[in-house]
């Protein structure tokens, strides 16, 4: 095990993006299963010994990333300009997008009761939602899902750990949304000192709504 563990500390090193755990089963010669008891181990071997990256589980995928805490020195270091925190329209959208993808953007609207074509075209930029097809109607819109952003920023590592929905059929759908999005925000504040989510002081996402 010692032997696999370093050699996929290597492979994600090097790879500097998520990358599936099925192809590292595949080029290790390994179970799927064994790469991710491999990736848990090197995880916690990480934060034990108080290490500068992390290993993270996006769904099916792994990747290696900076720990959060040294996300101010990176910034200072590499000169990046911090993105803003995402608004409420975004987090809005994202939510939507987040529990009934793949959707479009005209479901968006109707669930958010405004125009949601800024919001969404924000979301893309950041790399938080992706296109994933079009829909078999008159006009053919696009469709929509969250990405392996979406899941590192919020800190989750697959969609089944969202907090439940509740039932959206009833008058206290609106509501019961509204709550999910609020427990979403609180997810995506802790998660502040991620990469391409480190807000300024005071800052907030301008988005023209």
């Amino acid at each position: 095990m010692t032997d696999l563990v370093s050699a996929l500390e290597a492979v994600l090193f090097a790879a500097g993006e998520a990358v599936p755990a099925a192809r590292l089963s595949l080029v290790l010669g390994m179970e799927e299963e064994e790469i991710l008891r491999a990736a848990e181990e090197l995880a916690e071997k990480c934060e034990r010994e108080e290490r500068g990256v992390r290993i993270l589980r996006l769904g099916g995928k792994l990747q290696m990333c900076s720990a959060p805490e040294y996300a101010p020195l990176i910034g200072k270091t590499l000169e990046q300009r911090k993105p803003p925190m995402l608004s409420q329209s975004s987090l809005e959208a994202l939510a939507v997008v987040a529990y009934f993808q793949p959707c479009t953007r005209a479901y968006i609207d109707q669930v958010r009761g405004v125009d949601s074509s800024y919001t969404v075209g924000s979301l893309l930029e950041r790399g938080l939602i992706e296109p994933c097809g079009r829909l078999d109607v008159p006009g053919r819109p696009a469709l929509f899902r969250t990405t392996d952003a979406f899941l590192r920023v919020m800190g989750l590592r697959e969609l089944a750990e969202l907090p439940e929905l509740p039932d959206m059929t009833g008058s206290e759908g609106v509501e019961k949304l509204q709550k999910t999005i609020d427990e979403l925000r609180q997810a995506q504040n802790a998660q502040i000192t991620m990469e391409e989510l480190v807000n300024d002081p005071g800052k907030t996402e301008d988005n023209g709504e």
